[in-house]
């Protein structure tokens, strides 16, 4: 596991592998953005840095990194520049993760890496640390025959600040390294394949962290699934061999007055079921897993913050695959709670177990439910790759979700649930279709489904997070290719934003 520390000694005089600045475009071409250390040291050592990386063809564009010999003065062996954008008086939190993150992403292989980037304020503090523990993430575990190919990330960072000594800066650097681990263990969890993750060892993963963070944890299986009625994730997971899960997870606090529930979508691979899915692309459906592994590893991450605020997460989990016992276009399922549902297309199945969770949750009268899915294609057609959709029953619930994604980090874009679309779901013979044909709308009409399954009057948002799950193109700040723990750092702030009464 990378650790973070904090230092109010002059960066250029901290012994380490690397040393990171920042560096801000401007029309004269890029200049030096002065850090929060004790400051005139860190200057004049790198007073002459500007021809040099002119020369690069550097200009201080985000992601830009460049690697450089230390120049006399610095006592670490590396100097890394890495681009902030624009030059600014102050450079909000997304700019400060990003930079600090492509430059972790820059240095396998190294030790400790210093940070003398903008970092004043615990705000500041927990940017730069989150963006750098965040980009220096790897993932190596199936790589045997390639360990050249497989050096892990920096194994320390060190954030020089001359405020490393104030109570809330050091309270900063805490909650970014809690929120970070989580979302590095939700990484693992899409990244680890299908024939390692199937319901049954998924569950146990999530039991295991879940008990070794402190919290109580339940695991129904497919016995208990079948006694409790949870048609959804049964008819879903009657296909495969590996039978399905339902991980109940629990956080309580002693002065908590406020109750959220958190749910998330665990199909560990989708082939689309007897609706089967074209090949070329089907090895991304490992991800289809992607909000279940936000709830548990959120989970963790809430049990080391400590929020004044009661939280449960839901976790359905199961395998949709083709087989003599799969579930078929018209058939019928009884979902948990008794409603019925005509299931036209098998690849429309996480709203099915999603179905399941949220009634379960809903029973438990909580202050908000909030669920995260890989749930459409359409979200990635509306919004791209990198931004999630937030939907919601509720007008304001769905703006304060939003703000708070955006206070967290993650890119999140508010989208309505149409009435008029519910029509779309009638079926001839069950209470509702898990599926309008129509092509519009498709990401829209999948919350109008989930709505159906939310207890009245119980407020509700729902976060598609079909596109930002996965990075299947090139890393970018400090977003790994492959799984980025999408929703964790939501999830968290929800929790801390109910027990704040901001919701």
């Amino acid at each position: 596991m990378t650790t973070s520390s904090l230092s109010a000694n002059p960066a250029v005089e901290i012994a380490a592998d690397a040393l990171v600045v920042a560096i801000a475009s401007t029309d004269k071409g890029p200049v030096l953005v002065p850090g929060s250390d004790t400051g005139t040291q860190t200057r004049r050592a790198l007073a002459g840095l500007g021809p040099t990386l002119v020369s690069l063809g550097a200009t201080g564009a985000a992601d830009e990194v460049f690697l450089l010999p230390a120049p006399t003065g610095v006592a670490a062996g590396l100097l890394v520049a890495t681009g902030i954008g624009k030059r600014s008086r102050r450079y909000d939190a997304e700019r400060l993760r990003r930079a600090a993150g492509a430059a972790a992403r820059a240095l396998p292989g190294r030790g400790k890496v210093v940070l003398a980037l903008p970092a004043g304020t615990p705000e500041e503090v927990e940017a730069v640390t989150q963006g750098a523990l965040l980009g220096g993430y790897t993932f190596h575990r199936f790589r045997h025959m390639s360990a050249e190919k497989a050096k892990p990330g920096p194994g320390a960072f060190v954030v020089a600040t001359e405020s490393a000594a104030d109570r809330p800066v050091k309270r900063a650097l805490s909650h970014a390294q809690a929120v970070a681990d989580a979302v590095a263990f939700a990484r693992d969890l899409v990244n680890t394949p299908p024939s390692h993750l199937v319901p049954a060892h998924f569950a146990d993963l999530a039991a295991d962290a879940a008990r070794r963070a402190g919290l109580a944890v339940t695991v129904l299986d497919e016995q208990a699934l079948r006694k409790g009625g949870y048609g959804g994730i049964l008819g879903v997971g009657q296909g495969s061999a590996n039978p399905p899960r339902l991980v109940r997870i629990e956080y309580r606090h002693p002065k908590a007055s406020r109750h959220l529930a958190l749910v998330g979508k665990g199909i560990t691979f989708d082939t689309g079921g007897i609706s089967i899915k074209p090949a070329q692309g089907m090895e991304a459906m490992k991800s289809d897993m992607g909000g279940a592994a936000a709830v548990v590893a959120a989970m963790t991450a809430i049990a080391r913050v400590k929020p004044a605020v009661d939280v449960t997460g839901w976790a359905p989990m199961a395998e949709n695959m083709p087989s003599g016992t799969a579930q078929r276009p018209s058939d019928v399922l009884t979902t948990y709670g008794g409603r019925t549902v005509e299931v036209l297309n098998t690849d429309a199945e996480g709203r099915l177990i999603l179905a399941d969770a949220l009634v379960a949750a809903g029973a438990e009268d909580p202050d908000l439910v909030v669920d995260a899915a890989t749930l459409t294609g359409a979200q990635v057609v509306a919004l791209g790759a990198r931004t999630s959709a937030v939907m919601s029953n509720d007008d304001a619930v769905r703006t304060k979700v939003h703000d708070a994604a955006t206070r967290a980090g993650e890119a999140m874009w508010p989208m309505p649930l149409p009435e008029e679309l519910r029509k779309g779901l009638d079926s001839a013979v069950a209470d509702i279709a898990n599926l309008d044909w129509a092509r519009q709308g498709g990401m829209l009409s999948a919350g109008v489904f989930l709505a159906e399954f939310v207890k009245p009057g119980l407020r509700w948002a729902h976060l598609d997070i079909a596109g930002p799950a996965f990075n299947s193109g090139q890393p970018y700040g400090y977003t790994p290719k492959g799984g980025t723990g999408a929703a964790v750092r939501t999830f968290v702030q929800l929790a801390e934003d109910l027990a704040d009464g901001r919701i």
